[in-house]
């Protein structure tokens, strides 16, 4: 795991369905053996199964993947392709203007762990 980096903001709604709370954490302390996350709200807290915290390893790989590649990314592109035309849209772009989002399974519950990553470069759209 790369510690030295902020990977990634994470948070997700309480499932206390009296609360309106937001679980908010890094990607990084997620991973933790330890790590609880703690409704601001209510107070409940959240420990995450193994099942959970492998998810969250394969996102977080995911992530330094990208980052790795980062120096080709303004070579890449993905296209989606209509009758007549190709479409090609930058993929540093997509990493910048789409949501990462991932659901997953809690407590018998659908429950959105929305994420917030930094844009691959800080010179992007600038």
């Amino acid at each position: 795991m790369e510690n030295s980096i902020k990977m990634a903001e994470v948070d997700f709604e309480c499932l206390d369905s009296d609360c309106e709370g937001v679980i908010a954490f890094n990607l990084t302390e997620a991973l933790d053996e330890n790590f609880q996350g703690i409704c601001q709200e209510c107070h409940n807290s959240y420990v995450f199964d193994a099942d959970l915290k492998e998810k969250l390893t394969k996102l977080s790989d995911l992530i330094i993947a990208v980052r790795k590649a980062e120096d080709i990314l303004g070579d890449c592109n993905v296209a989606v392709t209509v009758p007549g035309q190709t479409v090609k849209v930058p993929y540093s772009l997509l990493l910048t203007r789409l949501n990462t989002m991932i659901t997953l399974k809690v407590g018998g519950k659908d429950v959105d762990f929305h994420f917030r990553v930094e844009p691959s470069s800080p010179e992007t759209f600038r």
